[in-house]
């Protein structure tokens, strides 16, 4: 109750705000989320969760991992795949990537155990579910009123930030924007050696980037070294321009041990590099005529900039939504005819299907959307269930070569 009450406020644009009137607003948020959960956590949903973590999965001498706002697993599969390639080699892993069969069986012999995964959205919970080893517990539950965390090595999880994006309506005090204060009380539970979370990359510039300060100075009170990297996904082998910002800790005792100091990863293509993978080389083999697409109008928003990439260029963002899916790259390149106005040309114009986007995002073509199975819905609410969860994950080869310098120091150091 006291969280639906809270969501129907009126919220107010972070550009308004002074730097003073910021630190304010964060800090009485940061309140009212520790308050949430004394108000909806009774004692016995703390009992209850304290038996289900007594029956967890955890593998001796394996990275135990924690998944929160899991999503379809985009973040988890590119944690899952960089052990296999710290275990078994970049060649080995990739080439398995691409086989269902061969994945399962490189599977069940890396040391990599997911123990458990929290979300909310019911679609990609099945989708998670049916994806990922069974050992993992699923828990669908709003995380403002999960009282237990188990423990664990590795703890993930892209927190939602919604109004901190850059191209919505940039509001401060959406409550939304405070989930990661309950992120940060699974780690005290948790204490795990080391934690990832992906956010926008308006999460930088949000009110002047007093945002992602005060979030660096949370965590680091929760007993970690925090930094923030902005990457853009194109210069690791993913067909699409998406820049994000990957918040990485590292456990003070840990850090003081070992000496380990986290550095974002080379990129692999660009100048110099591998050339840029491009839709071409991505979705250019699959049917033209494809039925997974959504239909429908477009908004005079939707065309009031280019939306067609050429097929030896790289995506657009895939967002998360049908409606708002960029157009396949086949026929004619769309015509810019006023400020703000753009038309299509020629007659091939759709949007891209959702295996499109699915691998645009870099999952493999084995790994299957629900659509929640829901009745006496349309088709395209089906299908928008599908680019949801695809649009919202981290993609996959991103995550895989983000997190692999922590893997490979838990492979070698910790387990």
């Amino acid at each position: 109750m006291v969280i639906a009450e809270r969501e129907k406020r009126t919220f107010v644009s972070s550009l308004t705000f002074t730097p003073e009137e910021v630190q304010n607003v964060l800090f009485e948020k940061i309140l009212e989320e520790n308050e949430l959960v004394q108000t909806n956590i009774t004692e016995q949903d703390s009992l209850e969760e304290k038996e289900m973590i007594k029956k967890l999965h955890f593998a001796e001498g394996e990275t135990n991992i924690v998944s929160l706002f899991s999503g379809a697993g985009g973040l988890d599969l590119g944690v899952e795949l960089s052990s296999m390639v710290v275990q078994f080699g970049e060649e080995k892993a990739y080439r398995a990537f691409e086989n269902k069969e061969e994945y399962l069986k490189l599977r069940s012999k890396v040391k990599c155990n997911f123990v458990y995964s929290n979300d909310m959205f019911t679609s990609a919970n099945m989708t998670y579910v049916n994806n990922f080893a069974p050992t993992v517990t699923k828990v669908a539950k709003d995380i403002r009123k999960v009282a237990e965390f188990p423990s664990c090595n590795l703890m993930l999880g892209g927190f939602p930030c919604p109004g901190f994006s850059s191209s919505g309506p940039r509001l401060l005090d959406d409550p939304r924007n405070f989930l990661y204060v309950h992120y940060i009380r699974a780690l005290v539970q948790s204490t795990p050696e080391f934690f990832v979370a992906e956010n926008v990359k308006g999460l930088m510039t949000m009110a002047r980037g007093q945002v992602l300060s005060q979030m660096i100075e949370d965590f680091k009170a929760a007993g970690y070294y925090v930094t923030a990297h902005l990457v853009n996904s194109r210069d690791y082998g993913v067909p699409q321009l998406r820049e994000r910002v990957f918040i990485v800790g590292i456990r003070n005792d840990i850090r003081e041990k070992y000496g380990f100091e986290y550095e974002v990863p080379e990129p692999t293509h660009g100048e110099g590099k591998l050339p840029y993978v491009t839709l071409k080389d991505t979705i250019s083999d699959l049917p033209l005529d494809a039925k997974d697409v959504y239909e429908g109008s477009f908004s005079s928003m939707y065309m009031s900039r280019n939306r067609k990439k050429n097929w030896d260029e790289q995506s657009f963002t895939i967002q998360a939504s049908g409606r708002q899916a960029p157009m396949h790259p086949h026929g004619e390149p769309m015509k810019k005819n006023g400020k703000d106005f753009w038309e299509f040309q020629g007659n091939f114009n759709r949007r891209l299907s959702v295996r499109e986007v699915a691998r645009i995002q870099s999952f493999p073509n084995w790994f299957e959307f629900s659509n929640g199975n829901k009745e006496n819905v349309t088709n395209n609410h089906k299908l928008n269930e599908q680019y949801k969860q695809i649009g919202n994950a981290v993609p996959v080869l991103l995550a895989e070569k983000m997190v692999r310098p922590i893997i490979k120091f838990l492979y070698e150091k910790i387990i």
